[in-house]
């Protein structure tokens, strides 16, 4: 009975052994097989994307070099140039993430769909800023003014400094920087003055009863001559503009406008201003 005994327990722990490696055998075969149909392809796939993402940055940046040429070449606006570098080069990071997307077999037809309805969600949202956009693309396009240039809108006056997409940066006579949305631009009248080369002076002077006009618009005339910057052709007009009634008697008014460059304005205004003054004393100016 002992030795009978002493039989069985190595049987046993032989049978044990077995089941051990038979679920050790198994669970290696269930790794194996999940690592080949998801860890490997998986891997293989964050690889692929990665690979992807940065030849893709790499051929980004050389299509937006090229295109900055190209632009330069063409002797494009510089406003207009950085607009469509900027724009192109969005465009491509939003088609190379979609493709990252495809390659990490995500389904990218949902995801165009949800980035649609988040464009139609963010544009009713911010449907003035779109409306600042679009006119900043016609702006940009069809060119009523360009930077460096002194325009009147949106009852501001000054030079334009910068053309963005959502705003216009204008600085003023004063020199204070004012920032105009493009929309505002875009819906009201616009005047350029440096669109011509040159422009006219308005002034007008009220002559006292009894006071010759030709006279005194002989001396305004060889006064203007005095004056540095102001234009020979055209020649300054000294006119009379209409007649008003001084006391009890009437009096005509005088025009006298001399033309000077767009640069030269407020020089040109202010001497002819002191012009007159000096000139048809004691003419009340």
């Amino acid at each position: 009975m002992r030795k009978s005994a002493q039989c069985v327990k190595p049987l046993g722990w032989h049978r044990a052994c077995v089941g051990l490696a038979l679920v050790d055998a198994e669970l290696t075969a269930q790794v194996e097989a999940l690592a080949r149909v998801y860890l490997i392809p998986t891997a293989w796939k964050l690889l692929g994307a990665v690979a992807l993402w940065i030849a893709g940055g790499w051929v980004i940046k050389l299509l937006r070099a090229a295109l900055s040429r190209f632009l330069h070449l063409r002797n494009f606006d510089v406003t207009l140039a950085s607009y469509v570098e900027g724009s192109s080069a969005i465009l491509l990071q939003v088609l190379l993430f979609i493709a990252v997307l495809g390659v990490l077999g995500i389904e990218t037809t949902s995801f165009a769909a949800l980035l649609a309805a988040a464009a139609l969600a963010v544009g009713a949202a911010w449907s003035g800023l779109l409306a600042n956009f679009a006119a900043g693309v016609f702006l940009l396009v069809f060119r009523p003014f360009k930077v460096g240039d002194m325009i009147a809108a949106a009852t501001v006056t000054g030079t334009v400094r910068e053309i963005g997409l959502f705003v216009t940066s204008i600085v003023t006579a004063d020199n204070v920087l004012t920032y105009v949305g493009n929309n505002r631009l875009f819906s009201d009248n616009v005047q350029n003055f440096s669109a011509t080369p040159f422009r006219r002076v308005d002034l007008t002077v009220q002559l006292l009863p009894g006071v010759d006009s030709e006279v005194v618009t002989l001396r305004i005339r060889q006064r203007l001559r005095q004056i540095p910057h102001l234009l020979d052709t055209p020649a300054p007009v000294i006119e009379i503009l209409s007649f008003n009634i001084v006391g009890t008697a009437v009096a005509p008014v005088l025009a006298v406008r001399p033309f000077c460059r767009n640069e030269h304005y407020a020089q040109v205004f202010f001497d002819t201003t002191r012009a007159i003054q000096e000139t048809c004393v004691p003419v009340h100016v």
